[in-house]
């Protein structure tokens, strides 16, 4: 196919493909599929290799948001049973980025509900940050708090954070429509202020809300214009007692097309498989392994995930291999000009982390919503299986151990 071959060019050189283009990878057939993933697949092994970065959630401080993010289990007036707690201690949150660690994850994600922190949260999670990396050699911590006010992204990185989380989610066009209790505007501007603190930002969005082909294409040209280091790619998992809880739109195959569509257009970027992959990819998971280089282990924020042995196995079996704390994420010319900007993960990991930003101002799909086992039959699709939603209840915030 002229089109994949033209991709796969441009990837290669990391040249932007056109509108166009990224739109006709979303309108390809079932019947062209493997051959798009095989193509997205180049691109993946020119910048990445075999690798598979792993990253784990802590949920700092759960439920109880005073925003009104509409797919947001954590959302003001949300009714979903979800976990509720406020802040952990630091010696709570590192046991807990323990877990991950010694499953093989490389960068731990500290994730807080709320529009965003105030200067006395900042310094909380700076000294949460401290003990990660005191009970965690080599680990690497990503922040995703919500909104930044003026320098606090400064104090992150001071405190040792290497990355800072804030997803668009949605395109500009149809944001209002998803969140009013802040801006579009305000998104970028909080990417912005982690980019320009020298942090790695992390930023990605949440397919299947109701958007359409040039919405997904706006927010990811969007992404790769903010020089987003990682961008995670979540699901939207319908969750019950939320606005968008009979929103069912997606298909494996559809979010193979999605994934394939940016890693095409942000080719030598961590891309990661966030929330939603175990709902909605299903079987699918190990071929979209072939174009996304990033995973989160076990569970996530306020939902379960698969077992983080049965990530473990996918990846091998699928012929991939867990990247190791030794081994630098980003390809090279990335690496280098984030080292050059400040930045402390760059030279060292990954980038970013990830699925975030389904609480409130900005830190929740890594799992703010839970899977559920969709009924593949049209019927169904508009109705929400609330007997099927595994919402978290083991890790941090309970007295279970963590599904790492």
């Amino acid at each position: 196919m002229d089109l994949l071959n033209t991709l796969v060019e441009k990837g290669l050189r990391r040249e932007l493909p056109t509108r166009e283009e990224a739109l006709a990878v979303l309108a390809t057939s079932d019947d062209e599929l493997l051959d798009v993933v095989a193509a997205a697949g180049k691109v993946r092994r020119q910048w990445f290799g075999r690798r598979v970065k792993l990253n784990y959630l802590v949920n700092l401080k759960s439920g109880l948001c005073p925003e009104d993010c509409s797919y947001c289990s954590q959302r003001l007036g949300s009714k979903a049973e979800i976990l509720k707690y406020t802040w952990l201690k630091p010696d709570e949150a590192s046991q807990a980025a323990a877990a991950g660690v010694a499953g093989g994850a490389k960068r731990v994600c500290l994730v807080a509900s709320g529009r965003g922190p105030t200067d006395r949260d900042v310094e909380r999670v700076g000294r949460t940050i401290e003990a990660i990396k005191e009970q965690n050699e080599g680990i690497e911590v990503c922040a995703c708090l919500g909104l930044l006010s003026d320098g606090q992204a400064e104090r992150l990185r001071d405190a040792g954070a290497d990355a800072y989380n804030h997803n668009l989610n949605t395109s500009e066009a149809t944001y209002e429509g998803i969140t009013k209790t802040h801006t579009y505007a305000d998104r970028v501007d909080t990417v912005q202020k982690a980019h320009a603190a020298g942090l790695s930002a992390c930023s990605g969005l949440i397919a299947g809300m109701g958007e359409t082909d040039e919405d997904l294409v706006d927010v990811v040209y969007a992404l790769r214009e903010l020089d987003s280091d990682s961008v995670p790619v979540n699901f939207l998992i319908p969750f019950e007692g939320t606005p968008l809880a009979k929103e069912w739109n997606l298909t494996p195959q559809r979010c193979l097309r999605i994934l394939a569509m940016v890693r095409f257009v942000c080719p030598d970027v961590e891309v990661r498989i966030a929330g939603g992959r175990e709902v909605h990819l299903r079987s699918m998971q190990p071929l979209a392994l072939n174009i996304a280089n990033s995973i989160f282990l076990g569970d996530y924020l306020t939902s379960e995930g698969q077992a983080g042995q049965a990530d473990l196995d996918m990846i091998a079996d699928a012929g991939f291999e867990v990247e190791g704390a030794g081994t630098t994420t980003l390809p090279k010319h990335r690496a280098d000009a984030l080292a050059a900007a400040g930045g402390g993960c760059g030279s060292q990991a990954s980038a970013g982390c990830g699925s975030h930003d389904a609480a409130g101002g900005g830190c929740g799909p890594c799992g703010g919503h839970a899977p559920v086992a969709a009924d593949e039959t049209e019927a169904a699709a508009n109705q929400a299986r609330t007997d099927l939603v595994a919402v978290r209840r083991r890790g941090a915030g309970t007295d279970l151990a963590p599904n790492a």
